[in-house]
């Protein structure tokens, strides 16, 4: 009698299970990335009463991380291209433990300075590699876009994870842990990549252009440094204006670069796809709108509401839970059947919501009735946005430039999140000292929350209007 199966053979069953466990190295390793962009600044008014910081090495504890990482990236991609990426992925997890062990270990403001600028050289190498191995190993639109969902879930949801994961370590223990809670998660994902991760062969015939890097990666830091500076000394001042002006200058120096370099750092036909360049601005206006929102909300929990640091980042997991809900379950299933204008498009206005039903913030908001709804609208339109953008900016991209185009997009998202963290945070300081003195010093400051997140809700519709217009209608458009 023939016995009649179905499913996938054992070969496939087992080649598809090694990518899903590659899969979860790589979100490990991207996890590292992420957290440290928030768990550390929970930690920072305890690190600053150790180390005896002013507030200006208070700030750059974060601008060292911030313009090491965003300046490297674009070189971090194309590295990964030339060498491999599991080589440079496996160097990034390694040498971002060192750094985070040596911030964690640090006794003076200079070391823990220099160990976080180490960690975002690291990170540089890190975050280009793991999203286009992502690219290479699941190709299958379909299982591509569960694959996406999963990681893009991450990507966001991470950055609310750091804020519980710091208020625990920061409440409980002490705030080195905030470093060192990096060592054991690189560990698990290194041990992990290097088991299951297969090599895939650098492309050496792809050079470096070191002109491209200087003026690319030198436009970035200038304008990463010249964002993260307005919040102290304001948009008007010479420290502010004159890193903005340089960054100009070199960006346009660099676009030109790009159009007559043989081997170019970014390829333009990378960025000048339509859906391409769709996903692109998606991401840094989602992180536009959500970075400046943590920041608000991290305050109104904490000074505002009275949360201890603990229950200040468990207020966040209705954000993290609605985004993975969306981006492992709906985005998905949505992306090969309806292309990723309707999701860019429409997770952006679910952000604009979010930011709108926090501009009715007062003092005595309740977290269940006005708080929790943002989250979830909030956590939802990241959900929708975030895989979406991982899937169409590397989709139909040289296996040569993945990595190019992997760096492009966490660059468009650090330069997005320095952007709307200092933008939106100068719009909530004015609108506070319009006020000040009419009410109560909280009343003023929450105000000024509530005037920012509508003017970032402004940015999230326009930005939505034109990823309408510019995404096409399926993703090969």
């Amino acid at each position: 009698m023939t016995v009649l199966t179905t499913g996938a053979p054992a070969p496939d069953r087992e080649q598809a299970r090694r990518r899903w466990l590659t899969l979860a190295a790589l979100g490990l390793a991207q996890l590292l990335v992420v957290i440290d962009m928030t768990v550390v600044t929970i930690a920072l008014p305890s690190a600053q009463r150790d180390l005896g910081m002013s507030d200006t090495a208070r700030q750059w504890t974060i601008t060292a991380y911030t313009v090491a990482f965003g300046g490297l990236l674009l070189l971090g991609g194309r590295l990964a291209d030339r060498l491999g990426r599991r080589t440079t992925l496996l160097v990034g997890m390694a040498g971002f433990a060192l750094a985070s062990a040596a911030g964690g270990a640090a006794g003076s403001t200079e070391l823990l300075i220099a160990a976080r600028a180490g960690q975002g050289v690291f990170a540089a190498l890190l975050a280009p590699s793991t999203m286009s191995l992502l690219t290479l190993t699941f190709t299958e639109p379909r299982e591509r876009a569960r694959a996406f969902g999963v990681f893009g879930a991450i990507m966001m949801s991470g950055a609310a994870l750091g804020l519980v994961a710091g208020g625990a370590l920061a409440e409980y223990l002490d705030w080195r842990w905030c470093l060192y809670i990096n060592l054991p998660i690189a560990a698990i994902a290194f041990v992990t990549a290097w088991v299951l991760v297969p090599g895939v062969s650098g492309h050496r015939e792809t050079r470096l252009d070191w002109a491209s890097a200087v003026l690319g990666g030198g436009g970035i830091v200038a304008l990463v440094y010249g964002l993260a500076e307005a919040g102290e000394y304001g948009w008007g001042s010479a420290s502010v204006l004159g890193p903005l002006v340089l960054a100009v200058v070199l960006l346009v120096a660099f676009t030109f670069r790009q159009r007559r370099a043989a081997h170019p750092l970014l390829p333009l036909g990378v960025v000048a796809h339509r859906s391409r360049a769709a996903a692109f601005l998606t991401v840094g206006l989602a992180a536009f709108g959500m970075f400046g929102m943590f920041l608000f909300l991290t305050f109104q929990f904490q000074a505002i509401m009275g949360y201890g640091p603990l229950v200040a980042g468990l207020a966040f997991l209705p954000l993290v839970g609605a985004n993975i809900l969306v981006a492992t379950q709906l985005s998905g299933r949505l992306l090969p059947r309806t292309g990723p204008r309707p999701l860019l498009a429409g997770g952006l206005l679910l952000l604009a919501i979010g930011l709108l039903l926090l501009t009715r913030l007062t003092p005595d908001s309740s977290y269940l009735g006005l708080v929790l709804p943002a989250e979830v609208a909030l956590g939802c339109g990241a959900g929708l946005a975030m895989p979406t953008v991982l899937n169409t900016a590397t989709s139909g991209v040289a296996a040569s430039e993945t990595g190019a185009a992997s760096a492009f997009i966490t660059t468009s998202q650090q330069v997005g999140a320095s952007l709307g963290t200092a933008t939106l945070n100068a719009i909530a300081a004015a609108a506070t000292g319009a006020v000040t003195g009419s009410g109560s010093p909280a009343a003023a400051t929450v105000h000024g929350y509530a005037v920012a997140s509508g003017w970032g809700a402004a940015v999230l519709v326009a930005a939505a209007l034109g990823v309408a217009l510019l995404a096409g209608r399926t993703r090969g458009n």
